[in-house]
């Protein structure tokens, strides 16, 4: 069997057994991975795997699974599994049928999209990644660059059949000037024309000649500027806690804030997957609604949550096109820019802190929104609008809310940023914050 045949084979084994509503998504990806140290490659892999996730529903009892053997007695087996453990699940609190389709999407989203995998040309850009570096007279570069294509078939039991590609390229590029000097930076595109290896290893350079010889910071409350890496983390924070799911069990610090202040009126969040050949762009979701642009927080106003046809139904709004059969997700989140350059920002500290990434995001509340995160590579302490000298052993420890709130201003500069911290792809500027909560790290 084809992979593009197993979607509908399961929605027709799902309903013959006797459930209301079938999802099934295949998704089939082919990817290389190449890692380097000590400014050379170190390991080069290949990857392809194909799974497939079934939704299924016997009225408002449910249940989700996903498997990796694909042949018809695993497939049959699944579905069968799947109807079982509807069966004994606690009914949900709605019932909500899947959209009925079929659906026009975006053509210009459909178009077929695709990178190289060529081990060969991945290595020149491993190569233009430590070049840029080592120019700027780092002494070793390290690092990882990934190339992915990917092939997504779905059906529904509600006459919805779909199918797209989608490519992508990431490296992610530390610089180190010392065993205590580092600076990172990244490249993300959906294609080869949009790829900057070298200038993601020039930025990591760039920092890491900076942040030489650091001293330990003084913990206290300080101006701070964000750069985009450490930004993006906390932008993702907004928009994955904004799904409509977390939101009704609790676990996110925009409960009950709909239609209200949540940010300084200078940050405006919106999820927009509907922009060609953007990181995160996508034609539908994982029930086949058509994608679309939704505004998250307009000049500091949450404005909505995000949902799939359950939750959309529990809150008694439409469907914001973000399933997720059980969790609505973002998939590109764009903030909108400030009017000043970078430079224009670090100026306005006279006394602060300007951190350039951050690690291990942690919640003490998911509902309070109080967290901590530890700065990693470059972090500065700022004095009359210049960057004075390079600090370590500080940890970033406030609230979701309160940070969003004291922004002064954002830059006209944005960066696509995604790594392994920052998990949707974000389109993000620099930020000024009044009085960030700095604390002695003990990493």
């Amino acid at each position: 069997m084809e992979l593009r045949e197993i979607p509908k084979f399961i929605v027709d084994k799902g309903v013959e057994k006797g459930a209301t509503d079938v999802a099934a998504a295949v998704v089939n990806c082919e990817s290389r991975m190449i890692r380097f140290s000590n400014s050379k490659v170190s390991i080069s892999k290949s990857y392809s795997k194909a799974y497939v996730s079934i939704y299924l529903m016997m009225k408002n009892r449910r249940a989700a699974i996903s498997i990796s053997d694909l042949n018809e007695k695993s497939l049959i087996e699944a579905v069968e599994r799947a109807i079982k453990t509807a069966k004994i699940t606690p009914p949900a609190d709605v019932y909500a049928p899947l959209p009925s389709g079929p659906f026009r999407y975006d053509e210009t989203l459909l178009a077929p999209s695709s990178v190289s995998l060529d081990p060969s040309l991945l290595t020149g850009y491993v190569d233009e990644a430590i070049e840029g570096a080592l120019e700027q007279g780092v002494k070793k570069v390290a690092g990882s660059l990934t190339a992915t294509n990917a092939e997504f078939f779905l059906a529904t039991s509600s006459n919805v059949s779909a199918s797209q590609t989608s490519s992508a390229l990431e490296v992610s590029v530390r610089a180190f000037t010392s065993d205590v000097a580092s600076g990172h930076s990244v490249s993300v595109a959906r294609n080869e024309k949009d790829f900057n290896p070298r200038l993601a290893g020039r930025e990591a350079a760039e920092i890491a000649k900076a942040a030489l010889n650091p001293a330990p910071g003084e913990p206290g409350t300080y101006r701070a500027l964000l750069g985009p890496l450490v930004f993006a983390d906390l932008v993702n924070q907004v928009g994955v806690l904004s799904s409509a799911f977390y939101v009704d069990a609790g676990q996110s610090f925009l409960v009950d804030k709909l239609g209200h202040e949540v940010a300084s009126q200078k940050f405006t969040l919106i999820d927009d997957p509907t922009i060609p050949n953007s990181p995160g762009s996508r034609a539908f979701d994982d029930e086949g609604l058509p994608t679309r642009r939704n505004v998250i927080v307009e000049k500091g106003v949450l404005k909505t949550y995000l949902h799939n046809t359950t939750t959309a139904k529990k809150f008694g709004v439409e469907s914001t096109s973000n399933a997720g059969y059980i969790v609505p997700t973002p998939w590109n989140l764009i903030v909108e820019p400030g009017n000043r350059p970078y430079e224009t920002l670090l100026s306005e500290i006279d006394h602060g802190i300007y951190v350039t990434n951050d690690w291990y995001l942690r919640y003490q509340n998911y509902r309070s929104g109080d967290f901590s995160t530890i700065p990693r590579d470059g972090m500065f302490l700022v004095e009359k609008g210049e960057i004075a000298r390079s600090i370590r052993e500080l940890r970033i420890s406030d609230n979701m809310i309160r940070v969003f709130s004291n922004i002064i201003d954002l830059s006209r500069e944005r960066k696509w940023i995604k790594w392994w911290e920052v998990e949707v792809p974000t389109y993000t500027p620099y930020a000024l914050i009044e009085d960030l909560k700095f604390t002695k790290s003990t990493i």
